[in-house]
């Protein structure tokens, strides 16, 4: 005990650049000379992978012991090392105090030295760091698209174009963002800054965009023309290959895949075979009941929207199609015994039993928007589990023989936590008989400097209702929407169409992969609910040495419910929460355990296409209650 006190404690006074506190003088510790001695014995034993948990021990319990924490609170600069978990937290002021103050360079210089820091081996450690390194790459996001915002104002079709390009990217930091602030317990109120911060540059940004976007759908109007309005997917996409002799499609109806959600899942599915992405523009009001039916054969020009016992349905060549059942009639309808339909779901987890007759498979999918109309502050993370079905039912689709999956949203959204106490739109004189979800009305009145009012066909709206009323700015009619959708915005109303090729032979997985799995050098148990797993890629094979593997790891209890996930960032990918490996490479990865599981568990390290084990590690929970 004593050799190690003495040890780290000298590697501690050495690092320091001020004077010790005189209550620690009397602490033994080694003369200068042996500086170079103690800083490379105490450097091997963190990086070490063996010594790494011992380590981490003794520093606590040496940290603790010598009341470091509070006797050395007030010294700002600690030097360069984190000898003892106390200074992580100073460095962490350090980074935090980078973004609130705009010096993001100082922030950044602190990230790239604590990147290889032993206390990344607790995962408390690694989510306040996630949650620094995600807030960081929002504010400078938004600093740098709102520079160049001016240059992409000038028309509809710029602003789009800038939007496909780059400007969607915010929304996709931003979602990676709030996943880490919702994932994160605040216990020191440390972040409170760093979060408000970053949001406060996101609203700024968005409410800026608004305005433009708003400025051109006054004069334009929507969807834009010579683009691909999304009640044109399905005539324009589907229904003509399905006229070829053989071609079996199969059409998946994803509820509020935003476009940037479209992009992430693009570069999903580009690993396992070819995918064309493309931007549609939805029909107005962007809410599930409408998006739906736009996305049915005939609905450019049959669609229209009627008001029905004070209730809005939506009509397709004159029969109501505002349910399920009534959507998929149209389908079995116009196409028979070649047509079939499940949720995404089923398919995947199921065995489903396909006829040998359908050549159009329908696939729907509500998850994402079911989750965070419920609750968006905690099932951001659950996003990644629908991109991950999807990249499952496309692998399982390849061999059933289909040669298209052509994937299509009803609409986007907006996450609106930024919201501050005053961000709502004062509603327009007038009779609106249709609210969609506050952020379109349907009906006629007047416009102010609030809302925009247009009439309905200048927004590709048919129907009973003369005139259209949406706010000017992102804010909904009622205050308190954390998530929304209904009106017409880039998030909202701009929707990824994919288009994957299943017909092209994939090069089948011929390599052996080993990965080695472990817990604090062979623990069985966890004491935390931020278990830190070792990954290793084992190099098994000559000819592979430069090729990566992408792997997925799950926690599992015994009857194979899901009980742990990866916390996403840093090595971990906030889309499909995979992690990427070269031969030889090993990762610490945080896992997030379920707070109501106990027991007996498994770490399984899967194939993210097929979802087959390439290993596992039993450990059981121990939790002190």
């Amino acid at each position: 005990d004593e050799l190690w006190r003495y040890v780290l404690f000298s590697e501690f006074v050495f690092d320091l650049p001020v004077a010790l506190p005189d209550t620690l003088k009397g602490v033994p510790h080694a003369p200068m000379e042996a500086r170079p001695i103690v800083e490379d014995v105490c450097d091997r034993l963190r990086s070490d992978p063996k010594s790494r948990a011992v380590y981490i021990e003794r520093a606590e319990a040496i940290e603790a012991e010598l009341n470091l924490s509070d006797l050395c609170g007030t010294i700002e600069d600690l030097g360069e090392r984190d000898t003892f978990p106390f200074e992580e937290r100073t460095f962490l002021r350090t980074a935090i105090k980078g973004i609130v103050s705009g010096d993001t360079d100082a922030t950044r210089r602190v990230l790239t030295r604590h990147k290889s820091s032993v206390w990344l081996g607790k995962g408390e450690s690694q989510a306040q760091w996630e949650l620094v390194r995600s807030g960081l790459s929002l504010v400078e996001a938004c600093d740098d698209f709102e520079r160049q915002l001016p240059d992409h104002t000038r028309s509809q079709a710029e602003l789009i174009d800038f939007y496909l390009g780059s400007l969607r990217e915010a929304d996709r930091l931003q979602r990676e963002f709030e996943q880490a602030a919702g994932d994160f317990l605040d216990q020191h109120g440390l972040m409170h800054e760093v979060i408000s911060q970053a949001r406060a540059r996101y609203r700024r940004l968005a409410e800026k965009v608004q305005g433009v976007f708003v400025k051109h759908v006054e004069t334009t109007g929507w969807p834009p023309t010579g683009r691909l309005a999304n009640a044109d997917t399905f005539d324009r996409l589907v229904a003509d290959r399905l006229k070829e002799s053989g071609c079996k499609v199969a059409y998946l109806m994803v509820d509020a895949l935003r476009y940037e959600l479209g992009v992430a899942l693009e570069k999903l599915l580009a690993e396992d075979g070819p995918v064309e992405l493309q931007a549609a523009y939805a029909q107005l009001p962007t809410i599930t009941l409408v998006g739906m039916a736009s996305l049915l054969p005939g609905a450019r020009t049959g669609l229209t929207l009627s008001l029905e016992n004070d209730s809005l349905v939506p009509k397709l060549a004159g029969s109501p199609v505002g349910n399920v059942t009534q959507r998929m009639n149209v389908l079995a309808k116009r196409y028979g015994d070649r047509f079939a339909e499940m949720p995404l779901n089923d398919f995947v987890r199921g065995k489903p039993k396909i006829a040998e007759t359908v050549n159009l498979l329908v696939l729907r999918s509500t998850e994402i928007d079911s989750q965070l109309e419920s609750n968006p502050e905690t099932t951001l993370g659950l996003i990644p589990g629908t991109l991950k079905l999807i990249r499952v039912a496309i692998h399982k689709l390849r061999g059933m023989g289909f040669k298209e999956a052509v994937i299509v949203t009803d609409h986007g959204f907006f996450l609106n936590a930024q919201a501050e106490a005053g961000d709502v739109c004062v509603k327009p004189q007038g009779k609106w008989p249709v609210n969609a979800h506050d952020r379109m009305m349907l009906g006629d009145g007047t416009a102010d400097g609030h809302s925009l009012v247009v009439s309905s066909e200048k927004v590709g709206i048919r129907g009973d209702f003369a005139q259209v009323a949406l706010p000017r700015s992102m804010a909904p009619y009622r205050a308190g929407h954390l998530y929304f959708h209904g009106g017409a915005s880039l998030a909202e109303a701009v929707v990824p169409v994919l288009v994957a090729r299943l017909d092209t032979a994939v090069h089948t997985e011929l390599r052996k992969v080993v990965v080695e799995l472990s817990y604090k050098n062979g623990a069985k148990r966890i004491t935390t609910r931020l278990p830190v797993i070792e990954v290793i890629l084992v190099a098994d094979d000559m000819f592979l040495q430069d090729t990566s593997v992408e792997i997925l790891l799950e926690a599992q209890d015994s009857k194979g419910n899901v009980v742990g996930e990866p916390r996403p960032g840093g090595d971990v990918n906030p889309a499909t929460r995979t992690v990427t490996l070269m031969p030889g490479q090993r990762k610490q990865i945080a896992l997030r355990m379920d707070d109501e599981f106990r027991g007996k568990f498994k770490v399984l390290a899967l194939n993210p296409t097929t979802l087959a084990a390439y290993s596992n590690l039993a450990l059981e929970t121990d939790y002190t209650e």
